[in-house]
């Protein structure tokens, strides 16, 4: 498709469009003689009470069309390009990128890495600034995209450039000052590689990143994923039970640092740190609102606390039934205590839990969206499962019952030889699927905190 040129892919039912003859198959061109560069465009012009659109037939037959709409009323198009135009993608070849960590052979839409400031808004995408324009950053402050979620990685220029093996990656964080200056809404996350930007660099960098208070809500450190497939890239040591407590540390320190000036706790730990420590994840309080939800923050607190609540409303019965449930090394002991107070308030209920060990990407990746259909394969083969097995959604595509490694979810229960119920993300998913009260996959867009990626 041409740059600019944004088809029709679908008209919604009763929508303004319907309404004027507009189809599939039609081409935007202009609103209010403007030309769409992208989705960002569209949704600032589409706001206007009055407009004019013009549009192109497949006939080449042009319609301008005056319009009168409410202010936050939409058209009622969805277009062949989500974006409206194409995906940027990144320039960078950072030391730390997952997807150059991933084995050959995987379907193509996994290899693709996206640093698009367009996704950062839309998806909550984190993105280097690297491959951003003036251009870019103007329209981020005039259109008032917000929050836009920066992967800083560290405050020193000449040790980002090396992080993310790009000369102009120092450069890149000036643009962080016009963000700011903008009065733009801005999230972080600090991947953290250990003798690379931990320790003092650490402590610059939270020291740093303060100074865009208030306007940047939010810092999360998570650890560097490393999986197996490390041959000739940048040589990576893996975090120790000591080093985790010692970042542990060092945000704790500064969060009741920061949170006696702003009342907020700004920088967070990704629960993977408090798992690799053996330490108790924080509760609730300490997440401001989980703002870092989908960067695995806060996730295990939130789930165990839901689950709490869903919990406390129930009687017992006197069911019977054996089942199983199967996570990755992350959520696995929230789960497992899930499952025993399910049973004590359910005598009936026997309920097996299982530990999956991530063989296909190696055992330090912990989390179970990363978990495939062969290792549940291999692992569960022999293992009592009972009547059902339980595992939670984000093994499986968004759209598609398939793992990463491209099994299908009826492959996987036919090997097993048992029914396989998607789990929800929230506590009160896992009370419902364990009393089998609805074990339906949810494919609708869910608010911020049942976005999960690569969550329990």
């Amino acid at each position: 498709m041409k740059k600019h040129e944004h088809i029709v892919k679908k008209v919604q039912s009763g929508s303004i469009a319907e309404e004027l003859g507009i189809e599939p198959g039609d081409r935007l061109l202009e609103i209010d003689g403007n030309v769409i560069e992208d989705i960002f465009d569209y949704q600032f012009y589409v706001e206007a009470e009055e407009l004019v659109v013009l549009v192109e037939k497949p006939d080449g037959e042009q319609w301008e069309m005056e319009i009168e709409k409410e202010a936050d009323e939409g058209l009622g198009i969805e277009f062949e390009e989500g974006l409206m135009d194409e995906y940027h993608s990144c320039h960078n070849k950072c030391i730390f990128c997952f997807i150059d960590q991933m084995p050959p052979g995987m379907r193509e839409t996994l290899y693709f890495k996206d640093d698009d400031s367009r996704l950062s808004f839309l998806q909550g995408n984190y993105i280097t600034l690297t491959n951003m324009s003036d251009k870019d950053v103007e329209r981020i402050v005039r259109y008032r995209l917000e929050p836009i979620n920066i992967s800083f990685q560290t405050t020193n220029p000449e040790l980002r450039c090396k992080m993310l093996h790009n000369r102009f990656a120092g450069e890149a964080l000036k643009k962080v000052d016009i963000l700011y200056q903008g009065g733009i809404e801005m999230n972080g996350q600090i991947v953290l590689c250990k003798g690379v930007n931990d320790g003092e660099e650490l402590e610059r960098s939270i020291r740093d990143l303060t100074g865009y208070l208030p306007m940047l809500k939010s810092v999360s450190v998570v650890p560097v994923g490393l999986t197996k497939y490390r041959e000739g890239l940048y040589p990576m040591t893996p975090f120790t039970k000591e080093d985790a407590r010692e970042v542990i540390r060092v945000i704790h320190k500064w969060q009741e640092k920061v949170y006696k000036e702003y009342g907020t706790h700004f920088i967070h730990a990704g629960d993977e740190w408090y798992l690799l420590a053996e330490m108790e994840v924080p509760q609730e309080e300490s997440y401001d609102g989980y703002l870092q939800l989908e960067n695995g923050v806060g996730m295990l607190r939130l789930l165990f606390d839901e689950f709490e609540e869903a919990f406390g409303k129930l009687t017992g019965d006197d069911r019977v039934e054996e089942l199983s449930v199967a996570t990755a090394k992350l959520a696995y002991p929230y789960v497992d205590r899930m499952a025993r107070q399910m049973q004590e308030k359910y005598p009936g209920l026997k309920i097996h839990t299982y530990c999956i060990r991530n063989d296909f990407f190696g055992e330090r990746i912990t989390v179970s969206g990363l978990i495939t259909g062969q290792d549940l394969m291999a692992q569960l083969k022999d293992q009592e499962l009972g009547e059902r097995l339980l595992i939670p959604c984000n093994m499986l595509k968004m759209d598609e019952d398939i793992f990463l490694d491209d099994f299908t979810l009826d492959e996987v229960a036919d090997t097993l030889q048992v029914p396989i119920n998607i789990v929800k993300s929230s506590g009160q998913d896992f009370v419902n699927a364990i009393l089998g009260i609805d074990t339906r996959r949810n494919r609708d867009k869910q608010n911020v905190k049942d976005r999960r990626i690569e969550s329990v």
